[in-house]
């Protein structure tokens, strides 16, 4: 047998292995990390709005019709990922922007039947530590909340409708957080 043959029957064997070892890694985690998904979920909607209790929560399907108007008229790079009424009071909506400085930024925002944006939670975020991070610390999560407007705005941008102070050092950040703020607000006019 040349070495050639021997090397390459090493390499298929090891590869073999080691594919079957990632694989039986991802079917022993997948579960798990499902679960502790689904728990980050929930606990968002429970900080956007206090109030209603867990069983309130009803998922309802996303007015992609809605969804792309609204993406379209901000002229963000967002998805709306999710959606769900919180019982009387109003509704969650959970948005990925894809500007974000380290890459997307995924947010449920409460919005209440009458505009006002509940709470803010982040789900997913890669931002700079020290910079962009910043954006998940309650300061600047909290200039958003109570606010009734059609539209936020980073200030040092100019804009129109309610201005929201950047995060010093990250205003890509800044910017990517209120367009998924901005996309739950539109997405709740369009749909509802």
């Amino acid at each position: 047998m040349s070495k050639i043959i021997r090397n390459t029957l090493i390499l298929t064997i090891i590869t073999v292995v080691a594919g079957l070892g990632l694989g039986l890694v991802y079917e022993i985690t997948k579960e798990p990390i499902a679960r502790t998904e689904e728990q980050a979920k929930k606990e968002a909607w429970q900080t956007v709005f206090s109030d209603v209790s867990l069983e309130d929560f009803k998922a309802v399907d996303v007015d992609q019709e809605a969804a792309d108007k609204t993406i379209a008229d901000l002229g963000v790079k967002a998805t709306v990922d999710e959606v769900c009424e919180a019982a009387d009071e109003g509704y969650v909506v959970t948005v990925t922007d894809k500007q974000g400085y380290g890459g997307d930024i995924q947010v449920t925002v409460g919005v209440t039947k009458d505009g006002t944006v509940s709470g803010v939670s982040i789900l997913s975020i890669s931002e700079t530590a020290g910079l962009g991070m910043r954006a998940t610390e309650a300061q600047f999560q909290e200039q958003y909340v109570g606010k009734n407007t059609d539209k936020f705005y980073v200030s040092k941008d100019g804009g129109e409708g309610e201005p929201i102070d950047a995060i010093s050092g990250a205003t890509i950040t800044s910017r990517a957080f209120t367009g998924a703020v901005n996309t739950a607000i539109g997405y709740c006019k369009n749909a509802f």
